[in-house]
């Protein structure tokens, strides 16, 4: 008896795909500007990882004394108003900076493609469906959005991290749908809906690997616009509450020393700024990589 195609198992070449892979790393690292965001984010990964060995002083350690002094050597980037440390409140900060864009947008990645996946490959009522809510939620500004959600469950950093994840959904899903809608015509796909593959089977092993690319870049350029989010929400009192180091709850207290002490708000904005420049470079470049029809049309 012939196998079936649904049991028989795709050679696969395991040297080509080293070496797809060997060529699409160094592709990406040959692109300077790429190369520069992942430095970047590695850089403030390990600052996060070994934050409590590389600030100099404690979290919360305050020395009235020493309020509102100049970036000097023994305080590299000054104090604040409760004579903390800003370098070592910065350094801790980039842990909850970096730990709400990695879950929010891991949230946001998983339910979006799920329901980017269901959409477009059955269509028809789902499809319609599931698209109007991605059109409703997309139909508000994006932070408003986010204040609303936080507004409902009540201020708090793990609220401003589920609201975040939630107003991210509708953009994995509209890019996943649009993915799927053209890998589902393609002859490999016909072929096994024509020999009865189950549509369990089809999405795992033939639509969602071939839909990855796009949900890998966009993850990574999520990641940037959800740390600039939490800080938004951080400033205006939505996210993280005192004493945690939040990079925009740090911004939101140092707004009354921006004349008299303007390293308060320097140093945390720049913090901002580099992280989110880092991942906004390295999406670009494996945009790039995975995606060279992208490069040809920018």
């Amino acid at each position: 008896m012939q196998p079936t195609v649904e049991n028989q198992k795709i050679p696969v070449s395991i040297e080509k795909d080293e070496r797809l892979i060997i060529g699409h790393m160094k592709q990406f690292f040959s692109n300077k500007l790429a190369l520069a965001g992942t430095i970047l984010v590695a850089f403030f990964v390990l600052l996060a990882i070994f934050a409590p060995f590389i600030a100099p002083y404690g979290l919360n350690e305050q020395i009235m004394a020493n309020r509102l002094q100049p970036p000097s050597g023994e305080h590299w980037f000054g104090t604040d108003d409760f004579g903390r440390d800003i370098f070592s409140r910065v350094v801790y900060g980039a842990r909850i900076s970096l730990w709400v864009g990695f879950l929010s947008v891991l949230g946001s990645m998983i339910v979006g493609t799920l329901l980017g996946v269901i959409a477009g490959y059955f269509g028809k009522w789902i499809d319609i469906i599931i698209s109007r809510i991605f059109d409703i939620m997309l139909a508000f500004p994006s932070i408003l959005l986010a204040i609303a959600v936080v507004a409902i469950l009540r201020p708090s950093l793990e609220n401003a991290l589920l609201a975040i994840a939630i107003i991210n959904i509708p953009t994995f899903g509209r890019l996943v749908r649009s993915k799927v809608l053209s890998v589902k015509e393609e002859e490999y796909v016909l072929a096994a809906r024509s020999v009865g593959m189950k549509h369990s089977r089809i999405l795992l092993l033939h639509i969602f690997p071939n839909s990855l690319s796009p949900i890998i870049v966009q993850a990574t350029l999520a990641i940037g616009t959800a740390i600039i989010e939490a800080a938004a929400l951080g400033f205006l009192g939505l996210g993280a509450k005192a004493p945690a180091p939040e990079w925009g709850k740090m911004l939101a207290d140092a707004r009354s020393f921006l004349v008299q002490a303007p390293w308060t708000l320097i140093f945390p904005g720049i913090a901002i700024m580099l992280t989110v420049l880092g991942f906004n470079l390295m999406g670009d470049g494996l945009r790039d990589t995975l995606d060279p029809k992208m490069k040809d049309t920018r």
